[in-house]
């Protein structure tokens, strides 16, 4: 399937300058199908004897093949270096990641290729810059928005009674998930759930416990939860690949709090910027269009208990969360990637 974007491409004549609007259909290639066509043309490339240079020369010729664009004689020192498609390449033998001179773009595309000790092309890995911050272990990179939660007296809270109205003209209120083969395709009209609809059916996992794997493993417990979220949607499985919004076919962000601070990473849930999604019906869609569900939790022991739930859109998010003041900024832009990084 992916396949259709490079043909698109390879037909239009555009080079890999050439703007492209996100979500744009055949043309757009999405964070997913991105990487699955990256690992299938550069794994395996051998790079060795090459100055660093020229080795990232060569990975971005290949990278143009791959893409169905020409390669061009020379290379523009423009940023994104891959305008197009909204996307920075870093080929990189440790897990020691820099980015020089600029600040990490939300919904810029970053493309890190890992070569191994024979200089083959092992892995490519492609997140946004949303996901990057998030990845950061050492602090280095704290760039994000917050908010405060604090809970009421009422268990569950539906902060919105309705989606964005965008949002609205595409929800299908007697949609089965279990129909689809992944909670992480992309959504389309009729298969979005009503904002309500999710509020009615994630309230019953108000009470659920389930094993705490450690202060040092966030990702784990959001993984359970994510499992829990998509089980109680309808979904027949579980899968999750790391994105933005957790449950992107329900364009749907998940989060677990056992404390008052929610981490917003680098974009305001209102925000009218445009995700990296597939277009709906030609219509593009926005962060704030997404749907936010906050569970708060207790840990007691090993156990993590869901004590509260609050449903919202990100367009009336700080209508019941207020904003922290100002953006926390630290302009090192240096990290190092988590040691699974290329293995999740």
């Amino acid at each position: 399937m992916a396949r259709r974007y490079v043909d698109a491409i390879r037909e239009s004549g555009l080079s890999m300058y050439d703007p492209i609007a996100i979500g744009t259909p055949n043309l757009w290639i999405p964070t997913p199908d991105l990487e699955h066509l990256l690992n299938d043309g550069l794994v395996g490339v051998q790079l060795t004897g090459l100055p660093l240079r020229t080795r990232s020369k060569v990975v971005k010729q290949r990278i143009c093949q791959i893409l169905g664009y020409p390669v061009p004689s020379s290379f523009r020192k423009t940023k994104p270096r891959f305008p197009g498609q909204l996307f920075d390449t870093y080929v990189q033998k440790s897990n020691n990641l820099q980015i020089w001179n600029e600040e990490i773009v939300p919904n810029r595309r970053y493309v890190i290729v890992r070569v191994n000790e024979n200089d083959l092309i092992a892995k490519v890995k492609v997140v946004t810059g949303e996901i990057l911050v998030t990845l950061d272990t050492t602090g280095t990179l704290t760039q994000k928005y917050q908010a405060r939660l604090v809970p009421g007296e009422r268990t569950t809270e539906l902060i919105t009674q309705e989606d964005t109205k965008l949002l609205r003209s595409f929800v299908g209120p007697d949609f089965d998930p279990g129909s689809v083969a992944s909670p992480v395709s992309h959504p389309t009209t009729g298969q979005l759930l009503p904002i309500r609809e999710i509020f009615e059916r994630l309230s019953g996992l108000v009470g659920t416990s389930f094993a705490d794997r450690g202060y040092d493993q966030e990702r784990n417990r959001g993984a359970e939860l994510h499992r829990l979220v998509c089980q109680q949607l309808g979904y027949r499985v579980y899968q999750d690949d790391g994105q933005f919004p957790d449950v992107q076919h329900q364009l749907l962000e998940v989060k677990l709090q056992t404390s008052p601070s929610i981490d917003l990473g680098l974009v305001r849930p209102n925000s009218t910027e445009t995700m990296d999604v597939p277009e709906i019906a030609g219509q593009r869609i926005r962060y704030c269009d997404t749907r936010y569900v906050l569970f708060y939790a207790k840990i007691s022991g090993k156990r993590i208990t869901l004590t509260h739930l609050f449903v919202t859109t990100g367009e009336r998010f700080f209508d019941r969360f207020p904003q922290f003041q100002g953006k926390i900024r630290n302009k090192k832009l240096q990290m190092r990637l988590p040691a699974d990084f290329f293995h999740r």
